[in-house]
């Protein structure tokens, strides 16, 4: 029963990163699209939108480089950029941007 219990929260585990990584993913896109390819908003430079969208992507991958940003403002950047509520009141917003 151990056994059961110790793959029943494994799975949850997943299922959590999954989501996490999933939602980090969809930031870089939008990212991408908002700030890159339609370029209609320009707060953020292409570049800076660039670099932010790869850091979604390392963090999404689990890349141990970009273990020390804090999730929940990662989370919470995510959030705002899907909303387009004012993202850049972020910490991890890019200074120039």
């Amino acid at each position: 029963m151990d056994a059961q219990k110790a793959g029943a929260r494994s799975g949850r585990a997943s299922s959590v990163d999954n989501t996490y990584g999933s939602l980090m993913l969809k930031a870089a896109g939008v990212l991408r699209l908002r700030y890159v390819q339609c370029s209609q908003d320009t707060s953020l430079s292409p570049a800076d939108a660039e670099e932010l969208a790869e850091v979604f992507e390392r963090i999404a991958e689990g890349d141990p480089a970009f273990d020390q940003i804090d999730p929940k403002e990662a989370i919470a950047l995510a959030h705002r950029l899907l909303d387009d509520d004012h993202p850049e009141l972020s910490i991890l917003w890019p200074a120039g941007g």
